[in-house]
């Protein structure tokens, strides 16, 4: 049974439905160990402090947010849940949009939506309404840290949740030199429609399971072969352990009831959100101090005398520059 990551409800008007958040992600790249080829042990990360040296355990680590040079404000996992209870146990849905008006260049990471049991039929709701509509929709949600758009979508009967980008995480494209229309770069109508005879001959349904990793089985083959061939050394291996997720929830109660109370709260010019009291327009957002510049003490060598001086007197002792202590940065998220 998979891990759920995330466990809050999908709010919508006045609609609650209880969902878990599942990744939808698979990453099957090789995975190799690195190793010191000296003695072929295994080389690891390890969590140290950079003041002493020494490893830290999971259960010494905070998080430190730096708001001016080597100075720190401590948050704890409960912190930053209380920061906005609301944003982080809620996926809130801002509006619906056309399914095809998203470019595919904001689209970012997908994971799939589960219902708890109490939330079955909004849930089928949900995704009933936004198939036969046409519209996908876009919510906020909290995941870990961060405040993400993403898109509610149906595939098949689950629904998907898919991270969007910001507008300010994509790069403008202004820069490169991209041909212009087909006048400009000098491609003919006879050379269209010979590729759109080669397009129409490879045409045909989207199947995914056509396509798998070749190259990985070319390097797997690569490392049967080096096994045959007896290439093989003995490492030990760490484990490794994981957290556990946060948890939430939330209850579903009429849904015909709440469905016409958001219309109607909606025709009468009143946000569905004023209903809640919840308005998510109007987040709080703390702005940490500007970063002063560090003070740092300084100190002038003093200047040897000449010779002729230090006949005269005892040798002056050298002062080297005054040492400035470096600024604590070891407070890092975990």
């Amino acid at each position: 049974m998979p891990r759920a990551l995330w466990k809050g409800a999908i709010s919508f008007g006045l609609i609650n439905i209880p969902v878990e958040l599942y990744a939808a992600e698979k990453h099957d790249d090789l995975d190799f160990t690195m190793l010191d080829k000296r003695d072929l042990a295994p080389v690891g990360y390890k969590r140290y402090n950079k003041k002493n040296g020494k490893e830290v355990a999971w259960d010494n680590i905070v998080k430190g947010y730096e708001y001016e040079d080597g100075q720190y404000v401590l948050l704890s996992d409960e912190d930053l849940r209380r920061a906005n209870v609301e944003a982080t146990q809620s996926i809130d849905i801002q509006a619906f949009v056309d399914a095809d008006q998203v470019p595919i260049t904001y689209y970012e990471q997908p994971y799939y939506l589960a219902p708890l049991k109490a939330g079955n039929k909004a849930y089928a709701l949900l995704r009933e309404t936004l198939r036969k509509s046409g519209k996908m929709a876009i919510a906020k949600i909290v995941i870990r840290t961060r405040q993400h758009i993403a898109a509610v979508m149906p595939f098949g009967n689950i629904l998907n949740l898919i991270t969007l980008r910001y507008p300010a995480e994509l790069k403008a494209p202004d820069d490169l030199q991209i041909p212009g229309g087909a006048r400009q770069s000098g491609v003919t109508a006879r050379e269209v429609e010979m590729a759109q005879s080669l397009v129409d001959s490879m045409s045909t349904e989207w199947n995914p399971d056509d396509f798998h990793d070749t190259y990985r089985d070319d390097v797997l083959a690569l490392v049967q072969k080096k096994i045959k061939s007896r290439q093989t050394h003995a490492v030990a291996e760490a484990d490794s352990s994981h957290a556990e997720p946060s948890r939430g929830g939330a209850q579903v109660i009429d849904l015909m009831a709440l469905l016409k109370k958001s219309i109607a709260g909606k025709q009468s010019g009143k946000g569905a959100r004023d209903a809640q009291g919840a308005d998510q327009d109007d987040e709080k957002s703390v702005k940490p101090a500007s970063r002063a510049a560090p003070k740092r003490k300084t100190g002038k060598t003093a200047a040897g005398g000449k010779a002729k001086a230090a006949a005269r007197a005892p040798a002056a002792k050298k002062t080297g520059r005054t040492a400035t202590r470096p600024a604590a940065r070891t407070l890092r998220s975990a």
